[in-house]
């Protein structure tokens, strides 16, 4: 089952014993995040006596610079495998803040990976998120924190549980995040090497933005039964975009197999019946 995180107790305390107290609880409650890929240090430069000038390094030339095949490539969070196909680095950077909207299976299905692939992630201002439908998909619920009622500040709330989840998906309620507020938590996501999320709000520098529309449905029958019969299969419309890349957009489906859900790029065959426009 997913953890709730208790937030009762914390009027009256500083910033720095919220975050103590609300780091503790998830702890207790979600267990130590998954190991991953430690965030490179700044290494120190040692205080000499003397004032001795700096060493410039020479800048280097066009050829000497690396190709884009040479440059190292940032650890990521997964997602499902006909997603990742769409995005520019195969799944979510580490460090980074991504802007999610529309169609709920979307995020349910990130969610989904990122559990089932050992790591914990936390989810903020959103009481009725599917956990059904990300239990179906293969989420391991046991390393989902939830913080429904995250109250008056639930960026704060973000920016605590970034230091031990993998993974903040954070609800805005349909508010707007100040661009420097926005901006100082961009910066901690980066220092912890965790992932935001922002839905269902205005967030300002997202480095990708996600967005997901229902584009039809598979399953039911055809002829005289056409528009009749069991749904076996959502077809989505997603779209990336981000400040670095060009925009990408695909058709995914989202189709019962078994017991769970699985994902996989849509292909035109069988009957399909268009969503109707809201």
């Amino acid at each position: 089952m997913p953890v709730s995180v208790d937030l009762d107790g914390l009027d009256g305390l500083s910033r720095s014993e919220r975050i103590a107290v609300l780091r503790r609880r998830i702890s207790g409650a979600a267990g130590p995040a998954a190991a991953s890929p430690a965030v490179p240090a700044t290494a120190a430069v040692p205080a000499t006596s003397g004032a001795t000038a700096p060493v410039l390094e020479p800048v280097p030339t066009a050829a000497q610079r690396p190709t884009a095949a040479q440059r190292p490539t940032r650890p990521v969070l997964p997602v499902p495998s006909a997603l990742s196909a769409l995005l520019p680095e195969g799944g979510l950077a580490r460090g980074s803040v991504v802007a999610v909207s529309g169609a709920g299976s979307l995020l349910t299905g990130i969610l989904a990976s990122v559990t089932a692939s050992g790591r914990h992630a936390a989810v903020i201002g959103m009481p009725r998120l599917g956990l059904l439908a990300a239990a179906e998909m293969g989420a391991q619920l046991h390393r989902l924190a939830l913080v429904p009622d995250p109250g008056s500040d639930p960026v704060e709330v973000a920016a605590v549980l970034l230091d031990g989840l993998d993974l903040v998906v954070l609800g805005l309620g349909g508010s707007a995040v100040p661009p420097s507020r926005a901006r100082a938590v961009v910066a901690r996501a980066r220092a912890k090497g965790a992932t935001l999320v922002v839905t269902d709000g205005r967030w300002d520098g997202a480095e990708l933005t996600l967005s997901a529309h229902v584009d039809g449905y598979d399953g039911p029958g055809s002829g005289d039964r056409r528009g009749r019969g069991r749904v076996r299969a959502v077809r989505l419309g997603v779209e990336v975009q981000g400040r670095a890349i060009r925009p990408r957009t695909g058709r995914l489906v989202v189709a019962s197999a078994g017991e769970g859900v699985e994902w996989s790029t849509a292909r035109e065959s069988g009957p399909t019946v268009t969503a109707l426009s809201s």
